[in-house]
């Protein structure tokens, strides 16, 4: 467990107990454009992430999935459109939420799906209560990984599967300096000229780079009692899928 009374807000050290609100005022900012900023900086490639991401979830018509830090709804919607029987899409900031909630009345898919304003290190669900467990792009933002990873391993049934989707180490080194550029001066003027906000992206960008690579995050995974953990790249490592069961 990390004592440190510090923790990574992107580049800058901040007091523990800070970075959840600055993270929620990340996303409180971003949400209203949050939508089409993801496909502006992924030029719309985080739907193909996303897509490979829900089948190999897999979750049944039987099983819950319990989503963490969903955000907007993107990996809740597709996985009851890939025949999940429930979704519990959670959140920390409630302006993510509530445009989720706005697309999931839109969409007429509010029967099976269940919103949670919680944060993932402290998830308000009974042991061994879900069969699946997701999170996409959010565990870099939570401020104690390791607490997430173990809260999530708490709430699995025996034989449930953990899934993470996050940025990780690119592998292609000739690819580094346009990857870095893209990052650090096209996402902050992009963000600056659509959402209004430069600063949020930002620290999106330097987030990314502040999170474990492929190898650590799968020993984390395992330190929090999580087995059989395996991990694959996407992108050649920009992305990477992480999954591990509780057995």
């Amino acid at each position: 467990m990390d004592d440190s009374p510090t923790t990574d807000f992107g580049y800058r050290d901040v007091p523990r107990a800070e970075k959840a609100n600055l993270v929620r005022d990340v996303f409180a900012s971003a949400a209203p454009k949050y939508d089409v900023m993801n496909d502006v900086m992924s030029l719309g490639i985080h739907r193909i992430w996303k897509r490979i991401f829900v089948n190999a979830i897999g979750a049944s018509p039987r099983e819950t999935l319990l989503d963490l830090a969903g955000g907007t709804g993107d990996i809740a919607f597709l996985a009851l459109q890939r025949g999940a029987g429930r979704v519990i899409l959670s959140d920390i900031n409630p302006a993510m939420l509530a445009v989720a909630e706005k697309r999931a009345l839109d969409r007429g898919i509010t029967e099976r799906l269940s919103v949670l304003a919680v944060d993932a290190e402290h998830i308000p669900l009974p042991d061994r209560s879900v069969e699946k467990i997701s999170i996409a792009f959010g565990l870099r933002n939570c401020t104690d990984k390791d607490a997430v990873l173990r809260e999530a391993r708490r709430v699995l049934r025996p034989g449930g599967r953990f899934h993470c989707l996050e940025f990780s180490q690119l592998e292609i080194a000739a690819l580094e300096p346009l990857y870095e550029a893209w990052s650090f001066k096209a996402l902050p003027a992009l963000g600056q000229r659509i959402a209004g906000d430069a600063e949020s992206y930002r620290y999106l960008a330097e987030s990314i780079r502040m999170f474990p690579d492929q190898e650590s995050l799968a020993a984390m995974m395992r330190e929090a009692g999580l087995e059989r953990v395996q991990y694959r790249n996407l992108s050649g490592g920009i992305v990477a899928i992480h999954t591990g069961w509780r057995l």
